[in-house]
């Protein structure tokens, strides 16, 4: 490959200390930074047009074509790219046998009313309700780009999008799935103007998941972990839909449940 600008070598480098804080939230809400690890993932971020800051490249990968390639492109996007040893990437990502890359891109935040205009035919969103597992959230970012979903919104006080659990849990969907912030008085605001159904996941609901109708421009509702939806959250719905259970469990994992629901609606519309 090219000749690159510098190669880190000490882990009391400024760049480093600045990455590897990026772990706390504090910084990252500081810098508008996170940090995306892993040649396949970080080349998907740079092909979607996320800006990366920064790209670490491990030095004794720096020969192979594609990381080559990938170089290439974050330093045409404006990246600063730099070399370093496999003990400073572990050190950065805070584990053992880290990715050959390590990328800083600056986050995203969008109002629901500035999401992608959804593709042709009805459109299916997935509102999530104070999430606080990242490893929940990112993990339904996934399940919603699987299966096509038209966005995520991320309602009242949710867990950090761009934490490092969230990140590798999405398996790189953070940068394929549009999601959005918003209150749910917002968040309520924007789905009548958009003439969208809402259908929660409730231990209240009447109707059973696979009996609720997703044909026609829906809204899937998730609520937190631990409480579920608030009486006031579960009035403004249209259907509140239950999961069947049977057996010693009384609930499922949020991320399971929002799978079962997310591939519901997307049965009901062929696979399209």
């Amino acid at each position: 490959m090219n000749p690159l600008p510098e190669t880190l070598t000490s882990p009391s480098n400024p760049l480093i200390k600045s990455l590897k804080s990026l772990e706390r939230k504090k910084e990252r809400a500081a810098t508008g930074l996170f940090l995306a690890e892993g040649a396949r993932i970080v080349g998907e971020g740079l092909a979607r047009g996320w800006q990366a800051e920064t790209v670490v490249i491990a030095a004794d990968m720096a020969d192979r074509p594609q990381i080559t390639a990938l170089a290439r492109e974050a330093a045409k996007s404006g990246a600063r790219v730099v070399l370093a040893p496999e003990r400073l990437m572990s050190k950065i990502t805070q584990k053992d046998n880290a990715q050959s890359v390590v990328a800083a891109f600056r986050q995203r935040r969008l109002a629901p009313e500035a999401l992608p205009a959804p593709k042709p035919g009805a459109p299916l969103y997935v509102a999530l309700y104070e999430v606080r597992d990242p490893g929940n959230l990112g993990t339904i970012l996934r399940t919603a780009d699987c299966a096509g979903a038209s966005g995520v919104i991320l309602i009242g006080t949710c867990c950090d999008p761009y934490s490092f659990e969230a990140v590798r849990a999405s398996m790189g969907s953070l940068f394929d799935m549009p999601f959005a912030n918003a209150s749910f008085a917002a968040f309520e605001t924007w789905r009548q103007k958009q003439g969208l159904a809402l259908t929660a996941a409730s231990v209240n609901g009447t109707l059973r998941h696979d009996a609720a109708a997703f044909a026609n421009p829906s809204v899937i509702l998730m609520g937190n972990e631990q409480a579920g939806l608030p009486a006031d959250i579960e009035a403004a719905c249209d259907h509140l839909s239950l999961i069947p259970m049977r057996g010693g469990a009384d609930s499922l994992n949020l991320a399971q449940a929002t799978a079962i629901m997310i591939y519901e609606a997307w049965r009901q519309r062929g696979y399209a």
